[in-house]
């Protein structure tokens, strides 16, 4: 069962949002996405990521099925 995420309010200077935004949209990802993998990899590097936390999801497609594991084709 997929715990529910936290929400929060976040303020920040609009300079500063423009530019996570932009470096969100290089990266293929919301700013939302942007402010959580970068918080990470914070917490990461500072040795305070907690053992319990989720990994983030793959970005993009899930893959395809080949027809050999069951999916089907052209649907």
């Amino acid at each position: 069962m997929a715990t529910e995420r936290k929400k929060i309010l976040l303020r920040l200077d609009p300079s500063v949002h423009d530019a996570l935004a932009r470096w969100a949209a290089d990266e293929l990802r919301s700013t939302n996405a942007q402010i959580e993998y970068l918080l990470r990899r914070a917490l990461g590097d500072a040795g305070r990521m907690p053992s319990g936390a989720n990994r983030l999801p793959r970005r993009g497609r899930p893959p395809k099925e080949s027809p050999e594991d069951g999916g089907s084709e052209g649907s």
